[in-house]
């Protein structure tokens, strides 16, 4: 053992480096690459189903040789490699690098915390800031989503992070709500029961929570019925427009009708001689004495010879 020691101990003539330190050496790089290997693959687990591939795979990647260049620099000390100028040196560069790459270690940080939290997913329908979109893809510096209308939109992760996201698809179901305006003289009873009718035999109409149909207001044009509805958030907006149009069809087949807005005009005695409403009820000009006389004889034109 002691001629083992010693042998390790020699000088190799190179600036005062032993065999035993270039062992420890050695051993502090495997034992690096062996920790970076460790975490690199549990990480690969952790996000396969998160993460795209190429995303995935480049983030192992940093993540293992960011741990293979901390035990080089942990292990340099063994080769009488002084690390005070390196750090000098390192720090001046890290200074500048961080400064010019400060957004994008914000947006990867940003971007970590997406992964883990996952409050939003690829296929999603979200509302973020003023825009309305469905997820693209979730990557490592930026999110990326589509508009309704078909525009590709890059958004940085830290936009996204720090933003009030609002996700319509998040939860299960979704509710949505009509208000049915119908006649005065039409049955309001036999309305909510047709309305219930139709959105029973709907098969994305959810039974459970239970559709809300119910008078809510007398209005002046007729009786508005409110119409709450429970859908599956990913068929939600099909569901809404489809129904609408059925209520309306139905309910005009019950010979239930919507309204049109109507106004009630009173006029007093002096007005009422200055129209005759005929049985049609269309309003018409009729002659007053402010007018015209009413045995006065026609007045000629030119064109009867004077």
């Amino acid at each position: 053992m002691a001629e083992i020691l010693s042998v390790l101990e020699t000088p190799l003539g190179i600036g005062g480096i032993t065999l035993g330190s270039i062992f420890w050496f050695v051993l502090i790089i495997m034992v690096a690459t062996a920790v970076a290997k460790f975490v690199a693959l549990n990480i690969k687990r952790a996000l396969v189903e998160r993460v795209p591939k190429n995303d995935l795979d480049l983030l192992t990647k940093v993540v293992y040789y960011i741990i293979i260049l901390g035990g080089i620099v942990f292990a340099l000390p063994y080769l009488n490699v002084e690390l005070s100028g390196l750090l000098v040196a390192g720090g001046i560069v890290g200074l500048v690098i961080g400064f010019a790459s400060q957004s994008v270690v914000s947006n990867l940080v940003s971007g970590l915390f997406l992964m883990f939290e996952r409050p939003i997913k690829i296929g999603d329908n979200i509302g973020l800031n003023d825009i309305i979109a469905t997820v693209e893809d979730i990557r490592v510096l930026s999110t990326i989503v589509r508009t309704f209308d078909g525009v590709y939109v890059r958004i940085p992760n830290e936009k996204v992070f720090t933003a009030e996201i609002t996700n319509y698809v998040a939860n299960v179901a979704r509710r949505f709500e009509y208000v049915i305006s119908i006649r005065y003289q039409d049955d309001a009873e036999r309305a909510i029961t047709v309305i219930k009718e139709v959105i029973w035999a709907h098969p994305f109409a959810l039974k459970n929570p239970a559709p809300s149909v119910y008078v809510d207001r007398l209005a002046d044009s007729g009786v508005n019925i409110v119409v709450r509805i429970w859908a599956p958030s990913r068929v939600w907006w099909d569901v809404r427009t489809e129904l609408l149009w059925k209520l309306k069809v139905e309910l005009e087949r019950n010979g239930i009708e919507i309204p049109f807005p109507q106004m009630t005009l009173t006029f007093d005695d002096e007005l009422k001689g200055m129209f005759r409403i005929d049985a049609r009820g269309a309003g018409e000009a009729a002659r007053t004495p402010l007018q015209q006389e009413e045995n006065a004889p026609p007045i000629r034109g030119d064109g009867d010879g004077g």
